[in-house]
Protein backbone atom coordinates (compact mmCIF):
# COMPACT_ATOMS: atom_id res chain seq x y z
CA UNK A 1 0.00 0.00 0.00
CA UNK A 2 2.79 2.37 0.89
CA UNK A 3 4.43 1.61 -2.49
CA UNK A 4 1.31 2.88 -4.27
CA UNK A 5 0.93 5.95 -2.08
CA UNK A 6 4.39 7.37 -2.89
CA UNK A 7 3.76 7.81 -6.67
CA UNK A 8 0.31 9.24 -5.91
CA UNK A 9 1.82 11.81 -3.51
CA UNK A 10 4.44 12.78 -6.06
CA UNK A 11 1.77 13.24 -8.74
CA UNK A 12 -0.30 15.38 -6.34
CA UNK A 13 2.72 17.57 -5.61
CA UNK A 14 3.43 18.01 -9.31
CA UNK A 15 -0.19 18.96 -9.95
CA UNK A 16 -0.20 21.47 -7.10
CA UNK A 17 3.08 22.90 -8.30
CA UNK A 18 1.79 23.20 -11.89
CA UNK A 19 -1.30 25.14 -10.84
CA UNK A 20 -0.56 28.36 -9.00
CA UNK A 21 -3.70 30.40 -8.17
CA UNK A 22 -1.62 33.59 -8.13
CA UNK A 23 -1.12 33.23 -11.88
CA UNK A 24 -4.81 33.83 -12.64
CA UNK A 25 -7.50 36.20 -11.44
CA UNK A 26 -11.28 36.52 -11.32
CA UNK A 27 -12.66 39.42 -13.42
CA UNK A 28 -14.89 41.94 -11.69
CA UNK A 29 -17.23 44.60 -13.04
CA UNK A 30 -16.16 48.24 -12.76
CA UNK A 31 -12.70 47.24 -11.67
CA UNK A 32 -10.28 50.12 -11.20
CA UNK A 33 -7.29 48.22 -12.61
CA UNK A 34 -8.40 48.00 -16.24
CA UNK A 35 -5.74 48.87 -18.81
CA UNK A 36 -8.29 48.62 -21.59
CA UNK A 37 -10.70 51.44 -22.43
CA UNK A 38 -13.77 50.42 -24.42
CA UNK A 39 -15.38 52.85 -26.82
CA UNK A 40 -18.27 52.62 -29.20
CA UNK A 41 -17.85 52.65 -32.93
CA UNK A 42 -19.10 55.94 -34.36
CA UNK A 43 -21.25 56.39 -37.44
CA UNK A 44 -19.76 57.74 -40.64
CA UNK A 45 -19.06 57.16 -44.33
CA UNK A 46 -16.43 57.77 -47.00
CA UNK A 47 -17.29 57.83 -50.70
CA UNK A 48 -16.02 58.80 -54.14
CA UNK A 49 -18.47 61.69 -54.54
CA UNK A 50 -17.55 65.10 -55.97
CA UNK A 51 -19.86 67.81 -57.25
CA UNK A 52 -20.18 68.86 -60.90
CA UNK A 53 -17.52 71.53 -60.36
CA UNK A 54 -15.16 68.91 -58.82
CA UNK A 55 -15.71 70.06 -55.22
CA UNK A 56 -15.76 67.71 -52.23
CA UNK A 57 -18.44 67.73 -49.51
CA UNK A 58 -17.31 66.77 -46.00
CA UNK A 59 -19.37 66.69 -42.79
CA UNK A 60 -17.77 66.92 -39.32
CA UNK A 61 -20.15 65.87 -36.55
CA UNK A 62 -18.49 66.96 -33.29
CA UNK A 63 -19.43 65.50 -29.91
CA UNK A 64 -18.20 67.18 -26.72
CA UNK A 65 -18.91 66.23 -23.10
CA UNK A 66 -19.18 69.88 -22.03
CA UNK A 67 -19.78 73.31 -23.52
CA UNK A 68 -17.21 75.95 -24.50
CA UNK A 69 -14.90 73.41 -26.11
CA UNK A 70 -11.95 74.74 -28.10
CA UNK A 71 -10.48 72.99 -31.12
CA UNK A 72 -8.10 73.79 -33.97
CA UNK A 73 -9.03 73.06 -37.59
CA UNK A 74 -6.58 73.03 -40.50
CA UNK A 75 -7.62 72.36 -44.10
CA UNK A 76 -5.14 72.01 -46.97
CA UNK A 77 -6.88 71.38 -50.27
CA UNK A 78 -6.11 72.22 -53.89
CA UNK A 79 -9.71 71.73 -54.95
CA UNK A 80 -12.88 73.46 -53.81
CA UNK A 81 -14.39 72.07 -50.59
CA UNK A 82 -17.77 72.45 -48.90
CA UNK A 83 -17.34 71.76 -45.18
CA UNK A 84 -20.35 71.27 -42.91
CA UNK A 85 -19.62 71.43 -39.16
CA UNK A 86 -22.13 70.53 -36.45
CA UNK A 87 -21.58 70.16 -32.72
CA UNK A 88 -23.52 68.66 -29.84
CA UNK A 89 -22.36 71.48 -27.55
CA UNK A 90 -21.20 75.07 -28.00
CA UNK A 91 -17.66 75.05 -29.45
CA UNK A 92 -15.00 77.55 -30.56
CA UNK A 93 -13.02 76.59 -33.66
CA UNK A 94 -9.75 78.25 -34.73
CA UNK A 95 -9.25 77.86 -38.49
CA UNK A 96 -5.98 77.92 -40.39
CA UNK A 97 -5.68 76.72 -43.97
CA UNK A 98 -6.82 77.01 -47.56
CA UNK A 99 -9.00 79.84 -48.77
CA UNK A 100 -11.12 77.70 -51.13
CA UNK A 101 -13.32 76.25 -48.37
CA UNK A 102 -17.00 77.13 -47.95
CA UNK A 103 -18.23 76.64 -44.38
CA UNK A 104 -21.79 75.65 -43.52
CA UNK A 105 -22.47 75.88 -39.79
CA UNK A 106 -25.74 75.86 -37.81
CA UNK A 107 -26.52 79.03 -35.92
CA UNK A 108 -24.90 79.23 -32.46
CA UNK A 109 -23.43 75.71 -32.67
CA UNK A 110 -19.83 76.50 -33.62
CA UNK A 111 -18.04 79.86 -33.52
CA UNK A 112 -15.41 79.93 -36.26
CA UNK A 113 -12.41 82.29 -36.12
CA UNK A 114 -9.98 83.40 -38.83
CA UNK A 115 -12.08 82.53 -41.85
CA UNK A 116 -11.74 86.02 -43.42
CA UNK A 117 -10.82 84.73 -46.88
CA UNK A 118 -13.45 81.99 -46.92
CA UNK A 119 -17.19 82.02 -47.38
CA UNK A 120 -19.27 81.45 -44.25
CA UNK A 121 -22.91 80.38 -44.28
CA UNK A 122 -24.78 80.33 -40.98
CA UNK A 123 -27.66 78.01 -41.76
CA UNK A 124 -30.75 77.74 -39.61
CA UNK A 125 -32.15 74.74 -41.43
CA UNK A 126 -29.18 72.39 -40.94
CA UNK A 127 -30.44 69.35 -38.95
CA UNK A 128 -28.45 67.76 -36.16
CA UNK A 129 -29.44 64.11 -36.57
CA UNK A 130 -26.96 62.03 -38.59
CA UNK A 131 -29.30 60.65 -41.27
CA UNK A 132 -31.18 63.94 -41.63
CA UNK A 133 -27.88 65.81 -42.00
CA UNK A 134 -26.77 63.51 -44.81
CA UNK A 135 -30.14 63.95 -46.57
CA UNK A 136 -29.84 67.73 -46.26
CA UNK A 137 -26.37 67.66 -47.86
CA UNK A 138 -27.62 65.40 -50.67
CA UNK A 139 -30.37 67.86 -51.54
CA UNK A 140 -28.01 70.85 -51.47
CA UNK A 141 -24.87 69.43 -53.11
CA UNK A 142 -26.00 66.20 -54.76
CA UNK A 143 -24.09 63.91 -52.40
CA UNK A 144 -21.58 63.57 -49.55
CA UNK A 145 -17.87 62.77 -49.80
CA UNK A 146 -17.45 61.89 -46.11
CA UNK A 147 -19.32 61.98 -42.82
CA UNK A 148 -17.18 61.75 -39.67
CA UNK A 149 -18.27 61.68 -36.04
CA UNK A 150 -15.50 62.87 -33.71
CA UNK A 151 -15.57 62.79 -29.92
CA UNK A 152 -13.88 65.48 -27.85
CA UNK A 153 -11.73 66.73 -30.75
CA UNK A 154 -8.73 68.91 -29.97
CA UNK A 155 -7.05 69.21 -33.39
CA UNK A 156 -8.39 68.23 -36.81
CA UNK A 157 -6.20 68.30 -39.93
CA UNK A 158 -8.13 67.75 -43.13
CA UNK A 159 -7.11 67.50 -46.77
CA UNK A 160 -8.82 66.46 -49.95
CA UNK A 161 -9.57 62.79 -50.35
CA UNK A 162 -12.08 60.47 -51.93
CA UNK A 163 -12.42 56.71 -51.62
CA UNK A 164 -12.67 54.63 -54.80
CA UNK A 165 -16.01 52.91 -55.07
CA UNK A 166 -19.55 54.04 -54.43
CA UNK A 167 -20.70 57.67 -54.56
CA UNK A 168 -23.51 57.08 -52.06
CA UNK A 169 -22.95 57.89 -48.38
CA UNK A 170 -24.49 55.11 -46.29
CA UNK A 171 -23.85 55.65 -42.58
CA UNK A 172 -22.28 52.73 -40.77
CA UNK A 173 -20.05 52.13 -37.76
CA UNK A 174 -16.49 53.13 -38.57
CA UNK A 175 -13.11 54.07 -37.10
CA UNK A 176 -12.25 57.71 -38.04
CA UNK A 177 -8.53 57.01 -37.74
CA UNK A 178 -8.76 54.77 -40.80
CA UNK A 179 -9.53 57.77 -43.04
CA UNK A 180 -6.20 58.64 -44.63
CA UNK A 181 -7.16 62.23 -45.52
CA UNK A 182 -7.82 63.17 -41.89
CA UNK A 183 -5.67 63.37 -38.75
CA UNK A 184 -7.50 63.74 -35.43
CA UNK A 185 -6.11 64.52 -31.98
CA UNK A 186 -8.63 64.18 -29.16
CA UNK A 187 -8.70 64.83 -25.45
CA UNK A 188 -9.36 61.86 -23.14
CA UNK A 189 -12.88 60.52 -23.54
CA UNK A 190 -14.98 59.28 -20.61
CA UNK A 191 -15.61 55.51 -20.62
CA UNK A 192 -18.54 54.30 -22.67
CA UNK A 193 -21.53 52.28 -21.53
CA UNK A 194 -19.66 49.11 -22.43
CA UNK A 195 -17.90 48.68 -19.08
CA UNK A 196 -15.59 45.67 -19.20
CA UNK A 197 -14.90 43.13 -16.51
CA UNK A 198 -11.20 43.10 -15.69
CA UNK A 199 -8.60 41.96 -13.21
CA UNK A 200 -4.87 41.61 -12.66
CA UNK A 201 -3.10 38.67 -10.97
CA UNK A 202 -1.34 39.03 -7.64
CA UNK A 203 1.97 38.16 -9.24
CA UNK A 204 2.96 41.10 -11.45
CA UNK A 205 5.23 41.26 -14.49
CA UNK A 206 8.88 41.95 -13.90
CA UNK A 207 10.07 45.40 -14.85
CA UNK A 208 12.09 44.11 -17.83
CA UNK A 209 9.39 41.72 -19.08
CA UNK A 210 6.72 42.59 -21.66
CA UNK A 211 3.25 43.78 -20.74
CA UNK A 212 0.82 40.93 -21.44
CA UNK A 213 -2.83 41.89 -21.96
CA UNK A 214 -5.55 39.28 -22.43
CA UNK A 215 -8.85 40.31 -24.02
CA UNK A 216 -11.79 37.88 -24.09
CA UNK A 217 -15.17 38.32 -25.82
CA UNK A 218 -17.76 35.78 -24.61
CA UNK A 219 -18.96 33.24 -27.13
CA UNK A 220 -22.60 34.39 -27.12
CA UNK A 221 -21.78 38.11 -27.66
CA UNK A 222 -22.67 39.98 -30.85
CA UNK A 223 -19.29 41.71 -31.34
CA UNK A 224 -17.65 40.60 -34.58
CA UNK A 225 -15.44 43.53 -35.56
CA UNK A 226 -12.97 45.08 -33.09
CA UNK A 227 -10.56 47.98 -33.68
CA UNK A 228 -7.64 47.87 -31.27
CA UNK A 229 -5.50 50.97 -30.61
CA UNK A 230 -2.29 50.08 -28.77
CA UNK A 231 -1.00 53.29 -27.20
CA UNK A 232 1.87 51.88 -25.17
CA UNK A 233 5.55 52.74 -25.18
CA UNK A 234 6.62 49.50 -23.48
CA UNK A 235 6.96 46.16 -25.20
CA UNK A 236 3.51 44.54 -25.25
CA UNK A 237 2.07 41.13 -26.03
CA UNK A 238 -1.63 40.55 -26.73
CA UNK A 239 -3.74 37.42 -26.43
CA UNK A 240 -7.06 38.02 -28.20
CA UNK A 241 -9.95 35.59 -27.88
CA UNK A 242 -13.38 36.01 -29.49
CA UNK A 243 -16.32 34.10 -31.00
CA UNK A 244 -15.82 32.38 -34.30
CA UNK A 245 -15.96 34.95 -37.13
CA UNK A 246 -14.50 37.81 -35.08
CA UNK A 247 -11.89 40.05 -36.74
CA UNK A 248 -9.38 42.11 -34.75
CA UNK A 249 -8.15 45.24 -36.58
CA UNK A 250 -4.86 46.45 -35.14
CA UNK A 251 -4.72 50.19 -35.87
CA UNK A 252 -1.32 50.79 -34.24
CA UNK A 253 1.30 48.14 -33.69
CA UNK A 254 4.25 49.55 -31.77
CA UNK A 255 6.30 46.93 -29.91
CA UNK A 256 3.57 44.28 -29.82
CA UNK A 257 3.29 40.54 -30.29
CA UNK A 258 -0.06 38.86 -30.95
CA UNK A 259 -1.82 35.53 -30.66
CA UNK A 260 -5.51 34.85 -31.27
CA UNK A 261 -8.11 32.24 -32.16
CA UNK A 262 -9.51 34.72 -34.74
CA UNK A 263 -8.27 36.60 -37.80
CA UNK A 264 -6.05 39.61 -37.13
CA UNK A 265 -5.78 42.43 -39.66
CA UNK A 266 -2.51 44.31 -39.47
CA UNK A 267 -2.29 47.08 -42.07
CA UNK A 268 -3.01 45.31 -45.38
CA UNK A 269 -2.19 41.82 -44.13
CA UNK A 270 -4.48 39.26 -42.53
CA UNK A 271 -2.98 36.87 -39.97
CA UNK A 272 -4.98 33.63 -39.64
CA UNK A 273 -5.81 32.13 -36.22
CA UNK A 274 -2.78 30.79 -34.36
CA UNK A 275 -4.44 29.35 -31.22
CA UNK A 276 -7.35 26.85 -31.19
CA UNK A 277 -9.58 27.87 -28.28
CA UNK A 278 -13.38 27.52 -28.06
CA UNK A 279 -13.86 27.96 -24.32
CA UNK A 280 -14.64 31.47 -23.10
CA UNK A 281 -14.10 30.64 -19.44
CA UNK A 282 -11.85 33.25 -17.83
CA UNK A 283 -9.52 30.77 -16.19
CA UNK A 284 -9.21 28.65 -19.33
CA UNK A 285 -8.41 31.68 -21.45
CA UNK A 286 -5.79 32.95 -18.98
CA UNK A 287 -4.09 29.55 -18.74
CA UNK A 288 -4.07 29.21 -22.53
CA UNK A 289 -2.53 32.66 -22.89
CA UNK A 290 0.28 31.87 -20.44
CA UNK A 291 0.92 28.58 -22.19
CA UNK A 292 1.00 30.10 -25.66
CA UNK A 293 3.08 33.14 -24.72
CA UNK A 294 5.40 31.05 -22.52
CA UNK A 295 4.93 33.38 -19.55
CA UNK A 296 4.44 32.85 -15.83
CA UNK A 297 2.06 35.78 -15.30
CA UNK A 298 0.26 38.55 -17.19
CA UNK A 299 -0.55 42.23 -16.74
CA UNK A 300 -4.30 42.39 -17.21
CA UNK A 301 -7.32 40.33 -18.23
CA UNK A 302 -10.32 42.10 -19.76
CA UNK A 303 -13.69 40.60 -20.62
CA UNK A 304 -15.68 42.75 -23.04
CA UNK A 305 -19.46 42.54 -23.29
CA UNK A 306 -21.43 44.73 -25.70
CA UNK A 307 -25.10 45.69 -25.92
CA UNK A 308 -26.29 44.44 -29.31
CA UNK A 309 -23.38 46.00 -31.21
CA UNK A 310 -21.25 44.27 -33.82
CA UNK A 311 -18.50 46.93 -33.80
CA UNK A 312 -16.27 47.95 -30.92
CA UNK A 313 -13.30 50.23 -30.40
CA UNK A 314 -10.67 49.33 -27.79
CA UNK A 315 -7.67 51.25 -26.53
CA UNK A 316 -4.78 49.79 -24.54
CA UNK A 317 -2.61 52.15 -22.50
CA UNK A 318 0.47 51.88 -20.29
CA UNK A 319 -1.50 52.77 -17.16
CA UNK A 320 -4.87 51.51 -16.08
CA UNK A 321 -7.97 53.63 -16.50
CA UNK A 322 -9.20 54.42 -13.03
CA UNK A 323 -12.89 54.05 -12.25
CA UNK A 324 -14.68 53.23 -9.05
CA UNK A 325 -17.52 50.90 -8.18
CA UNK A 326 -19.60 53.80 -6.88
CA UNK A 327 -19.03 56.08 -9.87
CA UNK A 328 -18.21 54.47 -13.23
CA UNK A 329 -17.97 57.94 -14.79
CA UNK A 330 -15.55 59.88 -12.60
CA UNK A 331 -15.98 63.64 -12.48
CA UNK A 332 -12.86 65.51 -13.51
CA UNK A 333 -12.11 69.19 -13.17
CA UNK A 334 -11.94 70.89 -16.55
CA UNK A 335 -8.83 73.04 -17.07
CA UNK A 336 -9.44 76.77 -17.22
CA UNK A 337 -10.47 77.97 -20.64
CA UNK A 338 -7.89 79.75 -22.75
CA UNK A 339 -8.76 82.63 -25.00
CA UNK A 340 -9.23 81.49 -28.61
CA UNK A 341 -6.46 83.27 -30.53
CA UNK A 342 -5.93 83.91 -34.19
CA UNK A 343 -3.37 85.86 -36.21
CA UNK A 344 -3.90 88.02 -39.29
CA UNK A 345 -0.97 89.20 -41.43
CA UNK A 346 -0.88 92.51 -43.32
CA UNK A 347 1.42 94.10 -45.90
CA UNK A 348 0.84 97.72 -44.90
CA UNK A 349 1.66 99.53 -41.63
CA UNK A 350 -1.90 100.79 -41.37
CA UNK A 351 -3.20 97.18 -41.12
CA UNK A 352 -5.68 97.69 -43.94
CA UNK A 353 -4.43 95.26 -46.61
CA UNK A 354 -4.24 91.57 -45.57
CA UNK A 355 -1.40 89.39 -46.80
CA UNK A 356 -3.02 86.94 -49.21
CA UNK A 357 0.01 85.96 -51.30
CA UNK A 358 3.72 85.31 -51.04
CA UNK A 359 5.97 87.97 -49.54
CA UNK A 360 9.59 88.75 -50.33
CA UNK A 361 12.15 88.14 -47.59
CA UNK A 362 13.44 91.73 -47.78
CA UNK A 363 10.02 93.11 -46.81
CA UNK A 364 8.33 93.66 -43.48
CA UNK A 365 5.03 92.10 -42.53
CA UNK A 366 2.61 93.33 -39.91
CA UNK A 367 0.66 90.96 -37.66
CA UNK A 368 -2.36 91.46 -35.45
CA UNK A 369 -2.98 88.78 -32.83
CA UNK A 370 -6.45 88.92 -31.35
CA UNK A 371 -9.03 86.84 -29.55
CA UNK A 372 -12.41 86.88 -27.87
CA UNK A 373 -12.63 86.11 -24.19
CA UNK A 374 -14.95 83.37 -23.10
CA UNK A 375 -15.86 85.17 -19.92
CA UNK A 376 -16.24 88.76 -18.80
CA UNK A 377 -12.65 89.43 -17.69
CA UNK A 378 -10.78 91.91 -19.87
CA UNK A 379 -7.44 90.37 -20.85
CA UNK A 380 -4.56 91.85 -22.80
CA UNK A 381 -2.27 89.88 -25.07
CA UNK A 382 1.51 90.02 -24.76
CA UNK A 383 3.76 88.37 -27.36
CA UNK A 384 6.70 86.55 -25.76
CA UNK A 385 8.50 84.91 -28.69
CA UNK A 386 7.96 83.99 -32.33
CA UNK A 387 9.55 81.41 -34.59
CA UNK A 388 9.13 79.90 -38.05
CA UNK A 389 9.37 76.24 -38.95
CA UNK A 390 9.70 75.08 -42.54
CA UNK A 391 7.46 72.38 -43.96
CA UNK A 392 8.95 69.26 -45.50
CA UNK A 393 10.94 66.14 -44.67
CA UNK A 394 13.84 68.14 -43.19
CA UNK A 395 12.22 71.01 -41.26
CA UNK A 396 14.25 74.07 -40.29
CA UNK A 397 13.31 76.15 -37.26
CA UNK A 398 14.39 79.78 -36.82
CA UNK A 399 13.61 82.42 -34.24
CA UNK A 400 11.84 85.33 -35.90
CA UNK A 401 12.62 88.80 -34.54
CA UNK A 402 9.70 91.14 -34.06
CA UNK A 403 9.03 94.71 -32.97
CA UNK A 404 5.97 95.51 -30.83
CA UNK A 405 3.72 97.99 -32.60
CA UNK A 406 1.94 100.49 -30.39
CA UNK A 407 -1.82 100.29 -30.47
CA UNK A 408 -4.32 101.92 -28.14
CA UNK A 409 -6.95 99.75 -26.38
CA UNK A 410 -9.67 101.60 -28.27
CA UNK A 411 -8.13 100.78 -31.65
CA UNK A 412 -7.09 97.24 -30.72
CA UNK A 413 -9.63 95.71 -28.33
CA UNK A 414 -8.50 92.24 -27.19
CA UNK A 415 -5.57 92.33 -29.60
CA UNK A 416 -1.93 93.28 -30.03
CA UNK A 417 0.24 94.18 -33.01
CA UNK A 418 3.83 93.30 -33.93
CA UNK A 419 6.11 93.86 -36.92
CA UNK A 420 8.14 90.94 -38.27
CA UNK A 421 11.57 91.29 -39.89
CA UNK A 422 12.29 88.57 -42.44
CA UNK A 423 16.00 89.30 -42.95
CA UNK A 424 17.08 86.00 -41.37
CA UNK A 425 15.17 84.05 -44.01
CA UNK A 426 16.83 85.62 -47.07
CA UNK A 427 19.49 82.92 -47.50
CA UNK A 428 17.22 79.94 -46.76
CA UNK A 429 15.73 77.84 -49.56
CA UNK A 430 12.37 76.78 -48.01
CA UNK A 431 9.42 78.90 -49.08
CA UNK A 432 6.55 77.57 -46.96
CA UNK A 433 6.71 78.15 -43.20
CA UNK A 434 4.59 77.79 -40.09
CA UNK A 435 4.73 81.03 -38.13
CA UNK A 436 4.10 80.47 -34.41
CA UNK A 437 4.03 82.97 -31.56
CA UNK A 438 3.84 82.24 -27.85
CA UNK A 439 1.74 84.73 -25.90
CA UNK A 440 0.75 85.58 -22.37
CA UNK A 441 -2.64 86.78 -21.19
CA UNK A 442 -2.46 89.60 -18.65
CA UNK A 443 -4.97 91.17 -16.29
CA UNK A 444 -4.05 93.95 -13.86
CA UNK A 445 -0.34 93.40 -14.54
CA UNK A 446 -0.68 89.72 -13.67
CA UNK A 447 0.21 87.47 -16.61
CA UNK A 448 -0.23 83.79 -17.31
CA UNK A 449 0.41 81.39 -20.16
CA UNK A 450 -1.92 82.05 -23.09
CA UNK A 451 -0.69 79.29 -25.36
CA UNK A 452 0.40 79.91 -28.93
CA UNK A 453 -1.06 80.97 -32.24
CA UNK A 454 -0.03 79.76 -35.71
CA UNK A 455 -0.27 81.04 -39.25
CA UNK A 456 0.94 79.81 -42.63
CA UNK A 457 3.52 82.00 -44.36
CA UNK A 458 4.97 81.77 -47.88
CA UNK A 459 8.24 83.60 -48.52
CA UNK A 460 10.12 84.14 -51.78
CA UNK A 461 13.59 85.52 -52.30
CA UNK A 462 13.90 89.00 -53.90
CA UNK A 463 14.97 89.14 -57.55
CA UNK A 464 18.64 90.08 -58.07
CA UNK A 465 18.61 92.28 -61.21
CA UNK A 466 21.82 93.24 -63.03
CA UNK A 467 22.31 97.04 -63.29
CA UNK A 468 21.34 98.44 -66.68
CA UNK A 469 23.36 101.26 -68.32
CA UNK A 470 21.79 104.71 -68.08
CA UNK A 471 19.65 105.79 -71.01
CA UNK A 472 20.38 109.16 -72.70
CA UNK A 473 17.41 111.42 -73.02
CA UNK A 474 17.46 113.37 -76.28
CA UNK A 475 15.37 116.53 -76.52
CA UNK A 476 14.08 118.29 -79.64
CA UNK A 477 17.33 120.21 -80.33
CA UNK A 478 19.29 116.99 -80.19
CA UNK A 479 16.95 115.25 -82.62
CA UNK A 480 17.13 118.18 -85.08
CA UNK A 481 20.93 118.26 -84.82
CA UNK A 482 21.16 114.54 -85.57
CA UNK A 483 18.82 114.96 -88.58
CA UNK A 484 20.83 117.93 -89.99
CA UNK A 485 24.09 116.09 -89.46
CA UNK A 486 22.77 113.10 -91.37
CA UNK A 487 21.62 115.37 -94.21
CA UNK A 488 25.03 117.11 -94.41
CA UNK A 489 26.88 113.80 -94.47
CA UNK A 490 24.65 112.64 -97.34
CA UNK A 491 25.37 115.81 -99.37
CA UNK A 492 29.12 115.45 -98.90
CA UNK A 493 29.06 111.80 -99.94
CA UNK A 494 27.10 112.62 -103.11
CA UNK A 495 29.52 115.46 -103.93
CA UNK A 496 32.51 113.23 -103.47
CA UNK A 497 31.06 110.62 -105.79
CA UNK A 498 30.35 113.31 -108.46
CA UNK A 499 33.91 114.60 -108.21
CA UNK A 500 35.26 111.07 -108.70
CA UNK A 501 33.05 110.67 -111.74
CA UNK A 502 34.34 113.90 -113.29
CA UNK A 503 38.00 112.95 -112.82
CA UNK A 504 37.79 109.42 -114.12
CA UNK A 505 35.77 110.33 -117.21
CA UNK A 506 33.43 107.37 -117.23
CA UNK A 507 29.95 108.59 -118.00
CA UNK A 508 27.05 106.77 -116.63
CA UNK A 509 25.67 103.99 -118.84
CA UNK A 510 28.77 103.74 -121.19
CA UNK A 511 30.22 100.31 -121.62
CA UNK A 512 33.92 100.32 -120.78
CA UNK A 513 34.69 97.96 -123.66
CA UNK A 514 33.42 100.56 -126.20
CA UNK A 515 36.05 103.13 -125.17
CA UNK A 516 38.93 100.91 -126.21
CA UNK A 517 38.76 102.23 -129.87
CA UNK A 518 38.47 105.91 -128.88
CA UNK A 519 41.37 108.26 -129.35
CA UNK A 520 42.91 109.81 -126.27
CA UNK A 521 41.37 113.05 -125.38
CA UNK A 522 38.18 114.42 -123.94
CA UNK A 523 35.32 111.93 -124.34
CA UNK A 524 32.85 114.75 -123.83
CA UNK A 525 33.33 116.43 -127.27
CA UNK A 526 30.31 117.73 -129.07
CA UNK A 527 30.57 115.25 -131.97
CA UNK A 528 27.87 112.72 -132.40
CA UNK A 529 28.87 109.36 -131.01
CA UNK A 530 28.41 106.39 -133.32
CA UNK A 531 28.30 102.78 -132.36
CA UNK A 532 31.70 101.16 -132.99
CA UNK A 533 32.10 97.55 -133.96
CA UNK A 534 34.92 95.46 -132.70
CA UNK A 535 37.82 94.86 -135.17
CA UNK A 536 37.74 91.27 -136.43
CA UNK A 537 40.77 89.14 -136.13
CA UNK A 538 42.96 88.38 -139.15
CA UNK A 539 41.80 84.84 -139.14
CA UNK A 540 38.22 85.78 -139.93
CA UNK A 541 36.71 85.34 -143.46
CA UNK A 542 37.92 88.06 -145.93
CA UNK A 543 34.55 88.38 -147.62
CA UNK A 544 33.00 89.19 -144.31
CA UNK A 545 35.63 91.92 -143.78
CA UNK A 546 34.92 93.45 -147.19
CA UNK A 547 31.22 93.52 -146.54
CA UNK A 548 31.67 95.18 -143.22
CA UNK A 549 34.12 97.72 -144.56
CA UNK A 550 31.79 98.83 -147.35
CA UNK A 551 28.82 99.49 -145.10
CA UNK A 552 30.37 101.01 -141.98
CA UNK A 553 32.20 104.28 -141.52
CA UNK A 554 35.30 104.56 -139.50
CA UNK A 555 35.42 106.88 -136.53
CA UNK A 556 37.97 109.05 -138.32
CA UNK A 557 35.87 109.76 -141.40
CA UNK A 558 32.82 110.38 -139.28
CA UNK A 559 34.60 112.82 -137.04
CA UNK A 560 36.03 114.64 -140.09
Amino acid sequence: MEGHMVPFALLLCITVAAYDPSQTCVPEEKNKNSYVVVREKLSGCWTNFTTKDNAEVHILNLNFPSTDAILSLQVVSSRQMNLIITSSKKAFCLYNGSTNVNFYIPDSAVTLYNYDNNKMFNMKDIPTQDEQLVDWARKKFGGVTSFTTIQNAKTISLTEGTKPGSDDCILANEDPSEKSFMVIESDPIPPSKYLPKSCSPQQKNTSDGPYIHIINIPENDTIRNVSLHVKTEAKTQLFLRGPQGTTWNIVSSNHIGMASNNDIKLFLHTIPPTVPLKSDNAEDVQQKALENLKASTFTSYTEVVSKNSTFLDLEITDTFAETTKEDPFPITTNPPHQMPLFMQLYISPDYRFPLNAKVQSNKRIYAEISGNTLGFIALTIKVISCSVRSKGSCPVKKDLPFIPDACSPNSCPNSTRVIFLLDKLQELTPTTWDLECSVQLCHNEQCGDGGSVKKNLEIIQPCTQTPTPPCFNFGLPGVLGIAFGGFLIGVLLIGALWFIKIKTGYPTGVDISSTATSLPGCPCSGGKRQPVSTIPSPSENSSANASIGSTQSTPTSSMA
